[in-house]
């Protein structure tokens, strides 16, 4: 976990890897649930019986589900103290190159691609987020997001 105090620390980040953070299995109650919450009940991801006759061979998440986990395990990567909140701006760019099979792993990993000024006195950090899979040739989940921060 890397911790930075403030705008100006983490003005220092530009290019800085943050690592990786731990292994996070990807069970079908999670998938269930983010069915629920989404109203994506398509049988890839909700019909085990039929999955497993499927082209994956078993259940896969919604990608959206993979790029959902990117905020629990960002957590464990990078903690920004000293500024009155954080935002999430939205995403340059995201791709799901692999899916994710119920019962694998994944993992997070990033970089700090960019850091600039924003007006008020903060800074907009581009980051890099690979979301890996335990044994998998391709990412999951390759993503560029944005956030804000503000003193």
């Amino acid at each position: 976990m890397i911790t930075v105090d403030g705008i100006e620390e983490l003005k220092t980040l530009g290019g800085r890897e943050l690592g990786h953070s731990q292994w996070l299995e990807v069970t079908q109650e999670r998938v269930n649930q983010f069915a629920e919450a989404t109203g994506d009940h398509q049988w890839i991801h909700v019909d085990v019986e039929k999955a497993e006759a499927g082209p994956f061979g078993g259940p896969i998440a919604h990608g959206y589900l993979t790029l959902a986990l990117v905020i629990p395990l960002f957590a464990e990567l990078l903690e920004v103290r000293g500024v009155s909140m954080g935002i999430n701006y939205g995403l340059d760019k995201v791709r799901f190159p692999s899916p994710v099979k119920v019962g694998s792993k994944v993992r997070l990993a990033a970089t700090v691609a960019e850091v600039t000024p924003v007006g008020g006195g903060g800074a907009q950090v581009k980051l890099d987020f690979t979301v890996e899979i335990d044994g998998g040739e391709k990412p999951a989940c390759v993503a560029r997001p944005i956030y804000r921060y503000y003193p």
